[in-house]
C-alpha cells in the first residue's frame, strides 16, 4: 500500500519510506491511499483468534510491499506480548487497561511496533537513523524502551521541564546507550514545534536521517488500532450491542486509530473524545471553527496539547464532512477539579483506581450516558502509579509501585537542559546526535 501527504503536495510513498521519514516533504502527515475493509468472517470469528493473528490481519494491508509476512508476524508477536484486559468498573462502564506493557502506558504498542519496523528497514544500511520525538509524558518512556539497543537507531527525546511525572521522567532519562533526553524549558507544544521544524531544516537533514516516533509517524499511529480489536474480542463475550468508546485525547492519534479501525469494519457505536481544559477540539465541535491555542498544564499532563497533530487525519477519514463527523464522534472537556472528584468517587464506590487520564474519560462517558443509551468502555492509558501526587492525595492511599518499575527508583536522571528554542536544539543535535 502507498501513502499520500494530507497537504497533497508530495509524491505518494510506500510504508517503509513513510515510516523512516515520518513526515512528508510538504510538511503533511501521511495517510493510507485506501482504508482496508475487514472480512465478515474475520470479525465473526475474532473471538477464536490470537492477538498475533488479529495484529497480522489488521496490519498486513498497510505494510504490504515493505515488510514480508513472516517478518510482520515476528514484529506483531513482539509488539503485543502482554495483556490488554477489559475490566468492568461498574455495570455501565468498563476499562480497557493499556498499562500492562513494559512502560505501563498505551504507547508501548506503537513504540514497539515502530522500533522493530525501523530495525528491519535498517538491517543492511551502514548509516544511522535518528528518531526525534516530543513527549508530554508517556511517549518518551515507551519510545526509549522500544528502541533501546536497536542497531542503527539513535533516539533523542524532547520533554517539557517540570511537566511530566517522576516515574515518566525516570523512564525516559535513565536508559543510556542509544537514548538521549533533552529537558526543554517550555510546554509540550514547544517540544512538538521544535521537532516539526527540525524535519523541515535543510542543513539538519543533510547531516542526519531524521524520523519521528510521535503518532504523526504511521508506524506509531497505525498499530494503535490493535487494542480496539482486542477490546472487541472481549466485549462481545458479554454484550450484544456495539460499545460507546471514550478515549482520553491529547494529540488525537489514539482515537484516530480507533476511528480508522471502525472505518475498516470494527463495530463501535460512538466515539467520545475526552479532553482536559485544553479544549480546542470540543470548541471545534461546537462552532465548526478550528482555533489552536497555547497548551495549559493540567494533572492529566499527557493530554496537554493545544494543537493536536492527528486531528487532520480524523477529518480525512470523514472526508471533511462535518455533519457526518459529529454523528459518529463527540468531544467534551473535563476540568482538573472534576477529574479529581471522579477518581475519588469511583474509588470509594468500586475500589477501582483511575489515573487522571482515565478519570477524564470516565467522567465524560458517564455524563454522555445520562442522555444516550448504551454501555461503553474507556481507555485507561497509563498506570495510576505514574501520577502519585494526584491519585494518592485523592484516594488517601499509597499506590504500590509495580515490580516492572521498581528498578527505576535506583537510577539517576540524565538529561540535557535546553531553552525552548529551535536553533538551540539544532546546535545541540549538530554537535551531539
Amino acid at each position: 500500500m502507498n501513502f499520500y501527504s494530507l497537504n497533497k503536495q508530495a509524491p505518494n510513498v510506500d510504508f517503509e519510506y513513510a515510516a523512516v521519514h515520518g513526515q512528508a516533504p510538504d510538511k503533511g502527515l501521511y495517510f493510507p491511499e485506501r482504508i482496508p475493509l475487514l472480512s465478515e468472517s474475520f470479525l465473526k470469528n475474532i473471538i477464536h483468534k490470537s492477538k498475533v493473528e488479529i495484529g497480522v490481519e489488521v496490519m498486513s494491508p498497510y505494510t504490504s510491499g515493505s515488510i514480508p509476512q513472516d517478518v510482520l508476524e515476528q514484529i506483531v508477536s513482539e509488539t503485543v506480548d502482554f495483556d490488554f484486559p477489559l475490566v468492568d468498573i461498574d455495570e455501565h462502564i468498563a476499562s480497557l487497561e493499556l498499562f500492562h506493557g513494559p512502560t505501563m502506558a498505551f504507547k508501548d504498542v506503537g513504540a514497539r511496533f515502530m522500533s522493530r519496523c525501523l530495525g528491519y528497514f535498517n538491517r543492511n544500511k551502514a548509516g544511522k537513523t535518528t528518531v526525534l520525538v516530543a513527549t508530554s509524558g508517556d511517549t518518551g518512556g515507551a519510545v526509549a524502551n522500544g528502541f533501546l539497543g536497536v542497531e542503527g537507531v539513535d533516539v533523542v527525546i524532547l520533554y517539557p521541564k517540570g511537566k511530566v511525572s517522576p516515574i515518566q521522567e525516570l523512564q525516559l532519562t535513565t536508559c543510556g546507550q542509544n537514548i538521549k533526553a533533552l529537558e526543554i524549558d517550555g510546554v509540550f507544544d514547544d517540544c512538538q514545534a521544535i521537532v516539526k521544524q527540525a524535519f523541515m531544516d535543510e542543513e539538519l537533514n543533510k547531516k542526519m536521517v531524521l524520523t519521528s516516533a510521535n503518532s504523526i509517524n504511521i508506524a506509531r499511529w497505525l498499530p494503535q488500532q490493535l487494542y480496539y480489536f482486542f477490546a472487541y474480542q472481549q466485549w462481545i463475550q458479554k454484550n450484544e450491542d456495539a460499545p460507546i468508546v471514550c478515549v482520553p485525547s491529547g494529540n488525537f492519534g489514539n482515537i484516530c486509530a480507533g476511528i480508522l479501525a471502525n472505518a475498516s469494519g470494527l463495530p463501535i457505536k460512538h466515539f467520545l473524545a475526552a479532553t482536559n481544559i485544553n479544549d480546542e477540539i470540543p470548541k471545534y465541535f461546537s462552532t465548526g471553527k478550528y482555533a489552536p491555542q497555547k497548551a495549559v498544564a493540567t494533572i492529566s499532563n499527557a493530554m496537554d496539547v493545544g494543537d493536536p497533530s492527528n486531528f487532520v487525519r480524523v477529518l480525512e477519514i470523514f472526508q471533511n464532512d462535518f455533519p457526518v463527523l459529529k454523528d459518529k464522534v463527540s468531544s467534551v472537556s473535563v476540568s482538573d477539579e472534576d477529574t479529581k472528584e471522579t477518581i475519588r468517587e469511583v474509588y470509594s464506590r468500586t475500589n477501582y483506581i483511575l489515573d487522571p487520564h482515565g478519570a477524564v474519560a470516565y467522567k465524560a462517558l458517564s455524563d454522555f450516558q445520562k442522555n444516550h443509551q448504551g454501555k461503553g468502555y474507556i481507555l485507561e492509558t497509563a498506570h495510576p502509579v505514574k501520577f502519585p501526587d494526584v491519585v494518592e492525595e485523592v484516594i488517601g492511599k499509597k499506590i504500590p509501585i509495580p515490580e516492572k518499575a521498581q528498578y527505576l527508583l535506583n537510577k539517576k536522571k540524565e538529561a540535557v537542559g535546553l531553552a525552548a528554542d529551535f536553533n538551540t536544539v539544532k546546535s545541540w543535535l549538530m554537535g551531539n546526535a
